[in-house]
């Protein structure tokens, strides 16, 4: 009876890795990715003529649109008035549309916005390709989640405006010989995320990233693993307000791992 070595858990890893970084390459160049946002209109900035005429009436918005604007609410041909809420789920999916363009109503902190993806938007043409430094097991780190009662801080967006943080905890953790914590938000689904800048950010790698662990277990053990750093949003199309990393998370330290910057053609 032949026996099979056990596999090296590394090399587990670094699979695991790829297969994340061609996810992420598929997902930001899709159709309605990231790539393909080419505006966020605030309403009470004005939206142009061409998406309809759009109001603010309380927890909803009005929307009022003739023949020449060619917009499609659930499939149908609008014309007239409709009252919309919030968008939820992926832009693809969004009721409103003109053409193959989706249009996405957004409400953040009482202020409503409607957002244009474009599949043909000259970013998704020009993409490449995402920088990334291949995977080293140095910087996937055991790490310690500690909870505090939930907080709201103000930062600076990508837009140049402030707004609302949540934080509710911060990960522990141990780089280089020293010890480490990043100020981390709770998801719905239990897995945190992080907004942080080292000593690479608008050098080598872009001006901030994402860190998205997954949930903790009960203990507060919790993987911290810096090859999955990953751009912003913001990084891929002007048009969105990603926050700055929150008081405490620009680390001392250089951290040469994870996604650096997207490649154009």
């Amino acid at each position: 009876m032949s026996t099979q070595a056990p596999q090296d858990p590394r090399t587990d890893h670094a699979l695991d890795w790829k297969k994340w970084h061609e996810h992420r390459i598929a997902s930001v160049s899709a159709p309605y990715g990231p790539l393909a946002l080419t505006g966020t209109h605030w309403l009470a900035d004005g939206v142009p003529e061409e998406l309809g005429r759009w109001r603010e009436d309380g927890d909803e918005v009005v929307l009022a649109a003739g023949e020449e604007h060619r917009l499609t609410l659930d499939g149908a041909p609008l014309t007239g008035e409709a009252r919309l809420g919030a968008d939820v789920g992926p832009a693809g999916g969004s009721r409103l549309a003109q053409g193959d363009r989706r249009l996405v109503v957004l409400c953040r902190e009482g202020l409503w916005a409607v957002r244009v993806w474009d599949p043909a938007s000259p970013a998704r043409q020009a993409f490449a390709g995402i920088d990334a430094t291949p995977y080293e097991e140095r910087f996937r780190l055991p790490g310690t989640f500690r909870p505090y009662e939930r907080q709201r801080v103000k930062v600076p967006g990508a837009d140049g405006v402030e707004r609302g943080l949540e934080l509710a905890g911060e990960i522990a953790f141990t780089l280089g010989g020293q010890d480490h914590t990043l100020q981390v938000s709770v998801e719905a689904d239990g897995s945190l995320w992080a907004v942080f800048a080292d000593g690479t950010s608008g050098k080598s790698t872009f001006r901030f990233r994402f860190l998205r662990p997954e949930a903790p277990a009960p203990d507060g053990a919790v993987t911290v693993d810096f090859n999955r750093a990953q751009l912003p949003p913001c990084a891929f199309a002007d048009h969105f307000i990603c926050p700055f990393p929150p008081p405490g998370n620009t680390l001392p330290i250089d951290i040469p791992a994870g996604e650096r910057n997207i490649r154009t053609s």
